[in-house]
């Protein structure tokens, strides 16, 4: 008896059990937070096979040219065209700035006129609430002497605090710039302007490396050359053709001051052209996420019209 009892319950849960399995559905109403209509909308995926190019444009007097169309440009990748899917001009697209001052002994009687020149940049280029700027000076060491901020009073400030140092660490301080702070500044452009006579004697990272770095952060290199020899219209081929290759590779703009007096000039220009720069995006025909380096080239069919923009870029991997 005890063992049919025990039976009879075990079909009676069996029972049970297969009738609410083969229970239907319940029917979700409209106002059901499962609902699909009533469902939060997934954010969409970014596509990162479009790439964004900054770039801006000079005649052949150096002036800044602020006319360009979608129509007079074009865009290569690895000699490749590609097809333009967005264009615009950004005169008030917010700034990442990371200043870089030499401050080595070799600079010790230029330092003064660099301050003022570097101070006035700062007052005329910054915005409050939509632009930051920091500050860095490098010699034998790398000090940060201001971290970001809107607040140009308080550049001065950092400003007037440099004092020359020993040897020179610019390719270093360019990387701690470029992957420590800039880095980290989304939602802007990112400039970095370096005063240096180019000469780098302490570092551990070469030109190519830092180039590297650069590209990398996406990070456009504007320089202000302090060589001596160019102040009395002598070449300086070697630490020049450096700061060149920094600007050009990455986008930026050399400047070569013939006078110390004419570095105020040259931060204007600066200022100018980064109020005045074209965008464009392209959806790279190579799919290939193989992290290799890529070229591009951006022309314009208007004659005596130069742009600057970077090289290229490193594609994604994965």
């Amino acid at each position: 008896m005890k063992r049919q009892r025990i039976v009879s319950i075990f079909s009676a849960v069996c029972c049970f059990v297969l009738s609410v399995a083969w229970l239907p559905a319940p029917c979700q109403s409209q106002n059901s937070p499962n609902h699909p209509e009533t469902q939060t909308k997934q954010p969409l995926v970014v596509d990162v096979d479009l790439v964004n190019v900054a770039f801006s444009a000079v005649d052949k007097k150096g002036k800044i040219v602020t006319d360009l169309s979608r129509n007079d440009v074009r865009v290569r990748e690895d000699d490749r065209e590609q097809v333009i899917t967005s264009f615009s001009q950004e005169k008030d697209y917010p700034l990442a700035i990371a200043m870089l001052i030499d401050t080595s002994t070799s600079l010790r009687d230029k330092l003064k006129v660099e301050q003022e020149a570097a101070i006035d940049f700062f007052h005329t280029t910054v915005r409050r609430k939509l632009d930051k700027a920091m500050l860095i000076s490098f010699d034998s060491t790398i000090d940060v002497l201001q971290q970001f901020t809107d607040d140009a009073d308080q550049l001065t400030k950092a400003i007037r605090r440099l004092k020359p140092g020993g040897g020179t660490t610019m390719f270093d301080a360019i990387r701690l710039a470029c992957q420590d702070h800039l880095n980290r500044q989304e939602g802007k452009r990112r400039i970095l302007v370096l005063i240096s006579d180019g000469d780098d004697n302490m570092s551990f990272e070469s030109l190519n490396s830092t180039l590297e770095i650069a590209q990398r952060t996406d990070v456009s290199i504007f320089t202000i050359s302090t060589n001596t020899s160019g102040f009395f219209g002598m070449e300086s081929p070697k630490n020049d053709k450096t700061l060149k290759r920094l600007a050009e590779d990455t986008g930026g703009r050399a400047f070569f001051p013939n006078k110390l007096e004419e570095m105020a000039v040259d931060f204007l220009e600066i200022s100018q052209e980064l109020r005045n720069q074209y965008s464009l995006a392209f959806r790279s025909t190579n799919r290939k996420r193989d992290g290799s380096f890529r070229s591009i080239k951006i022309d314009s069919n208007r004659r005596d019209i130069k742009l600057q923009h970077r090289k290229g870029y490193y594609s994604p991997t994965g």
